[in-house]
């Protein structure tokens, strides 16, 4: 399975887990958030970053999981009514990091809070299977510049 992240181009060389908190893990957490799509990849940068920081040069990493690898799901039948606002991040944030620190899987699937029919893949840098994920390809990527224009003017 292909996963795709769009990082500055300077990490793109590497699996980089830089341990801040996310939806799904809290500070010190070492997990790398990925996109089962490069265009749902492009969606959470968007989010995440000012448009100003839209500029800089980026890279879409592929990555590939094996299948031998174990990949648990959580679906949003699990979830409470509304998971995906600012203030639920301390529910994901608890089962992200139970699933962490269990580590029965190098990967957990989760519903994208931008689209939930859509996956993100967050992978855990302390699984032993985690060496088996691998960068298998860069790309270079330029966010268009309409993507958080100013529409007023």
């Amino acid at each position: 399975m292909e996963v795709y992240r769009i990082c500055l181009a300077k990490y793109a060389g590497e699996l980089y887990a830089s341990g801040i908190r996310g939806r799904w893990n809290s500070k010190g957490n070492f997990v790398i958030y990925t996109a089962g799509s490069r265009a749902l990849a492009c969606l959470e940068n968007v989010v995440h970053r000012s448009g100003e920081g839209l500029s800089d040069n980026f890279k879409t990493v592929v990555i590939t999981i094996p299948d031998d690898v174990t990949i648990e799901s959580v679906s949003t039948d699990e979830l409470p009514v509304n998971w995906q606002q600012v203030k639920s991040y301390p529910i994901c944030q608890a089962r992200g990091n139970e699933w962490y620190r269990q580590l029965k899987s190098a990967v957990l699937c989760v519903p994208s809070s931008i689209i939930p029919e859509e996956y993100n893949y967050i992978l855990n840098t302390r699984h032993p299977d985690f060496t088996k994920i691998k960068i298998t390809g860069t790309e270079d990527f330029f966010f268009d510049a309409r993507i958080k224009a100013n529409l007023s003017s």
